[in-house]
Parts: C-alpha cells; structure tokens; sequence
C-alpha cells in the first residue's frame, strides 16, 4: 500500500476512534446525572464535536514524522452532578473512553476473523490498523498519569477501598495533577 493511502487509512482511524472515545465519556457522563457533555454538544457521534485543534493538528504532523500522537478535544464534566460519588463518577467516566477502544479493537478482530480477508488487502491492512491502534488508544490512557484517563481511574480504584491509606494515597496521588503532564511529555519524548 501506498505511503498517501496508508497515511489517509490512519488519520480516518484515528479520527474515528477518538470521536468514539471521546462520545463514551460524554455519553456515561450524560447518564450519571451530568447535563454538561449534552449542553456542550458531546453527547454525539460527529467527529467534528470532539477534535481539538491542536491535538488533531499534532497528530497530522506526528503521523508524517513516523508516529501518531495527539488528542482529542476532553470532554467536560462536572462530577458534583453525578448520582454516585464525584471521585467514583469521574472514574466511570474515565474509563468509557479506553472501553470503547478496546470494544472497537474487538469488533475489528471479529470482522477480519469471520471475512478472512487475504493479508496484503486493503481491508486486511485497514482492519489491522484499526485492532493496533484501538488497543494502543486504549493503553496509552489507561496510564494512571494525569490528564490520561488512568489517573482518575486510578484515583476512583482508591477513594473505593474506603481505606485511610487509600484515601491518603488518593491525595498524595492527586498532587499528580501538578507535575503530571510534565511527566507525560518527558514520557513521550523518551
């Protein structure tokens, strides 16, 4: 395949599964009581909802110098809205994103599994890129490293346990929010 093609074939990955990814937070928002995602708009399947400039313009630049890496457009929520706990709610919330990633990976496996599509097809090739990238969505926010979604994930798993450890580690945890992102950068230029 083609280097043009190939490019075109990630960025439509890429897009779509971030719009999914970014719709499961709004939509599990939405249903814990939150109304935020919905009056923003998010709580929708167009892509163009949930792509952030920057990010999408890093991942266009990112993806002609060999690797893939930007973000979509996070959606807002407020978790004192939610019917649960806030710290719990925003765990929830949290996780629909990498969930959805991996659910989407599945369904792509199962379609090349039950078409038994030739390897060297444009669909085989398409269907790969889509199982890889979903899961490596998936994973890379699952990292308990703030802003991922694995750091409220994180926070959640603790506040759960109801421990006066957890609840200590929560809030040392949670000074994550200050140094985290440099974290992640000096993480992603390693």
């Amino acid at each position: 395949m083609n280097q043009i093609l190939n490019f075109v074939l990630m960025m439509l990955i890429l897009v779509i599964s971030i719009a999914i990814h970014e719709f499961s937070h709004a939509i599990v928002g939405d249903r814990l009581g939150d109304p935020t995602p919905r009056r923003q708009g998010r709580v929708t399947l167009n892509p163009l909802a949930h792509l952030d400039r920057v990010g999408t313009l890093m991942i266009v630049m990112s993806s002609l110098a060999g690797f893939g890496i930007g973000w979509g457009k996070p959606v807002q929520v407020n978790p004192y809205n939610f019917r649960t706990t806030p710290q719990v709610g925003m765990g929830v919330v949290a996780v629909a994103g990498p969930i959805s990633n991996v659910l989407l990976a599945i369904v792509g496996a199962l379609v090349f599994q039950v078409m038994q599509v030739a390897p060297g097809d444009f669909l085989a090739a398409f269907l790969i890129n889509w199982v890889i990238i979903n899961i490596a969505l998936a994973l890379f926010n699952l990292l308990p490293v703030f802003p991922l979604d694995g750091y409220n994930v994180f926070v959640a798993i603790l506040h759960a346990l109801r421990q006066d450890w957890s609840l200590q580690l929560a809030r040392f945890w949670q000074k994550q929010v200050q140094y985290g992102p440099l974290f992640l950068v000096l993480l992603l230029i390693d």
